[in-house]
């Protein structure tokens, strides 16, 4: 009797021990994913918004390239200028999306008779159209202010399509150009916008 109850007691502190593991790991894999969850709803939390980025949804097909490291660091200049003034991520979308038409992303110098005048730079904005000098908008903070400076002396920016939004500031010879690179600019805003 005393082998068989010495059996009983350790069958059930070995069910007790058991379940005590079992249910400590299920409460603390809850406790985890609690947190996980949290963790992760604040960090999509201060991601933009797509509605924000694209009110109006991309507009035609869209075009993309694969940037090197020369480019992302202009597209995180751009953002960069963009907070610096004060705008929104909708007007750093504009920015990115302006300078991958006008230059896809590469600060570029003047290009002799491939280029469009006296055009240069991310935005390819000109000395001689009152931009400012070569050294000037050759510099990604300072061509990404003088155009979102221009983006603000036009009213309801905000509310316009992109390319509307752009041509406005830009006044191409081809103002549907900048559509073609909504989606890919506002996958850069989202993406650095907090880096």
């Amino acid at each position: 009797m005393n082998t068989m109850l010495r059996k009983s007691v350790l069958a059930i502190a070995g069910l007790t021990v058991a379940g005590g593991l079992a249910a400590g790991p299920l409460n603390h894999t809850t406790t985890d994913t609690t947190t996980n969850t949290s963790t992760a709803t604040v960090a999509q939390a201060t991601k933009p918004d797509t509605t924000t980025l694209i009110p109006h949804g991309v507009q035609g097909n869209q075009s993309h390239i694969d940037l090197n490291d020369e480019q992302i660091a202009n597209t995180k200049a751009i953002i960069a200028a963009t907070k610096k003034t004060g705008m929104d991520e909708r007007a750093a979308v504009v920015s990115i999306a302006t300078a991958l038409q006008e230059s896809k992303l590469e600060n570029l110098g003047h290009l002799g008779d491939r280029n469009d005048h006296d055009s240069q730079g991310l935005f390819q904005q000109r000395p001689s159209s009152g931009w400012g000098t070569v050294e000037q908008i050759t510099d990604p903070e300072y061509s990404t202010t003088a155009f979102l400076k221009g983006l603000q002396q036009v009213d309801g920016w905000q509310n316009m399509p992109l390319t509307e939004a752009a041509q406005t500031v830009q006044v191409s010879a081809y103002p549907f150009h900048y559509a073609q690179w909504e989606q890919q600019a506002a996958d850069l805003v989202t993406e650095h916008w907090n880096s």
